[in-house]
């Protein structure tokens, strides 16, 4: 993109360079240009903004990448090439944060140069080329030509790596520059092509979580004990009735029942103080939801999990309007119904509409 932005980009200059900037007229239109273009840039700037904000929250986004640096041009060639650990949904709100602010320093510097100092080649070329520059950004691409924000992890817009991708000739550094001997352990793994019998607990269970739907929850299910079953990951907090309560796999369902009878607590929250029915609820899994609330030893009701608010401050109810999960705000609103046959005292009604 970079290199055929040239081709556009040297006659633009060199024909701004000739425009009258004594005459009115001209000034009039380049001034009506920008000022259009700009507005739709910053438009759609904040689309995506907000689009970003919303990407970055979700917990499917929180797991770690490797993001390659910014090409240079005098770099070696032969260099290992330097990766930076990153959270995806950190990175997603940086970029976004990023963008916004460049647009917005763009126009202020372009205008002030204008009136302070009656520039108008600025105007011309900005007109021109801030297209090909939110082009560029991969969150403006993604948002409007690549389906949206979703499945990132497969799309890969940052041209990012995940754990699996890194080898021995990839060198990775946090964001101060310093190398993360992890890397090395990362590197052995794969090379040592170890088998799924080997891989720990927390492997097991992030593995399951990435393959979503089509996920065999044979091998999770397997290594569950009473010990284990309220485990939580050492960086989301997430735990295997979490993660089940969210995948929409076959066979899902049937291994929430397990998960309870070995104790599982769904009362349990992660990081972004998200409990088991938040994930059915953002993740549209009506099913999920039944079985978190069904009326057994402790159904969700009597312990209050429709009841929690995240550090956003929402319910479970809240996140399955805001994603259109009609079906799992029906579940909800079923089950904290009174129970006319057994004599529910009706504590658990909604207090608001």
């Amino acid at each position: 993109m970079a290199f055929n932005k040239m081709f556009v980009m040297l006659p633009v200059m060199l024909a701004a360079r000739k425009l009258d900037g004594e005459d009115p007229k001209i000034v009039l239109y380049l001034r009506c240009a920008y000022a259009a273009v700009q507005t739709v840039a910053v438009l759609i700037v904040l689309f995506v903004y907000l689009k970003a904000n919303s990407a970055s929250k979700d917990s499917a986004n929180a797991v770690k990448i490797y993001v390659p640096p910014s090409p240079q041009p005098f770099a070696d060639p032969n260099a290992k090439k330097k990766y930076e650990e990153k959270v995806l949904g950190d990175h997603i709100a940086s970029t976004a944060r990023s963008l916004v602010g460049s647009t917005l320093f763009q126009i202020a510097m372009t205008v002030g140069l204008h009136l302070w100092k009656g520039m108008i080649v600025s105007l011309a070329i900005q007109s021109i080329m801030c297209p090909f520059n939110l082009a560029e950004n991969p969150l403006v691409r993604t948002v409007l030509l690549q389906g949206g924000l979703v499945n990132l992890k497969e799309k890969r817009i940052f041209g990012e790596k995940v754990r699996e991708d890194i080898s021995g000739e990839d060198e990775v550094v946090d964001s101060e520059g310093n190398v993360i001997v992890i890397k090395k352990e990362i590197a052995s793994k794969k090379d040592s092509k170890e088998t799924p019998n080997k891989k720990s607990f927390e492997d097991v269970l992030l593995d399951t979580w990435d393959l979503g739907a089509d996920a065999d929850i044979k091998p999770l299910m397997s290594m569950l004990t009473k010990k284990n079953i309220n485990y939580a990951t050492s960086e989301n907090g997430w735990t295997p009735i979490m993660i089940m309560s969210g995948l929409g796999a076959k066979s899902a369902i049937g291994a929430m029942r397990q998960m309870k009878a070995l104790g599982a607590n769904p009362a349990m929250v992660d990081k972004e103080g998200w409990n088991a029915l938040h994930w059915s609820a953002f993740h549209g899994s009506a099913d999920a939801a039944k079985v978190l609330l069904a009326k057994d030893d402790y159904d969700g009701i009597t312990i209050g999990l429709h009841k929690v608010t995240d550090k956003e401050g929402k319910t479970a109810v809240d996140h399955a309007k805001e994603e259109g999960n009609d079906d799992v705000v029906k579940v909800i609103n079923e089950a904290e119904m009174p129970d006319l046959d057994n004599g529910y005292s009706g504590d658990g009604l909604r207090k608001r509409k």
